[in-house]
């Protein structure tokens, strides 16, 4: 596989999305390349390709492996491990979420049940504090809840609800 310009764009740019999205750079331009490869790839493939170190490739792989974003496939008569990405979108699009929530969302959720709870018996607490602590915390739960709900919507049902949304959202503001 060569990288187009266009490709490379890709891929650079994702990379540099991944940083900002919390996660390293290579893993990213790695799980990019893996997306748009129309083959699996090797990591001496990958290593050339992006021109990064093999420990780099492995240690990424191995951290997209644990996202369930990338799996290791064999080729018959070749002895080598491949790596792939999965190429549904929206599937994609779930994973990640998943693996959002579960880093970001779910500690946070547990902490602001827990500040609630104290800061609710805190007489030295100002009353306005309290509630905008009560208010995050409603807002995530519903945000957590929205976000399981969501989980198990088929996809062709879910494009269905996001156009629906964008057509209410137009309607409202109208």
């Amino acid at each position: 596989m060569n990288l187009s310009p266009a490709v490379e764009k890709y891929v650079l740019h994702w990379g540099e999305m991944g940083t900002r999205w919390g996660t390293n750079r290579t893993v990213a331009q790695i799980q990019a390349l893996l997306y748009l490869s129309p083959r699996p790839l090797r990591a001496d493939e990958i290593v050339d390709l992006l021109s990064v170190a093999r420990s780099n490739v492995s240690t990424s792989i191995r951290e997209l492996q644990s996202f369930g974003l990338v799996k290791m496939t064999h080729m018959l008569g070749d002895r080598r491990d491949y790596f792939e990405c999965m190429s549904d979108v929206w599937e994609l699009f779930r994973v990640i979420l998943e693996q959002r929530k579960q880093r970001e969302l779910n500690p946070t959720l547990l902490m602001l049940k827990d500040v609630a709870v104290e800061v609710d018996s805190e007489d030295q607490t100002d009353p306005v504090t309290k509630e905008r602590i009560q208010n995050m915390l409603q807002f995530v739960e519903t945000t957590s809840d929205w976000y399981e709900n969501i989980q198990a919507v088929p996809t062709p049902t879910l494009q269905k609800l996001m156009k629906l949304g964008t057509g209410i959202t137009k309607a409202l503001k109208k």
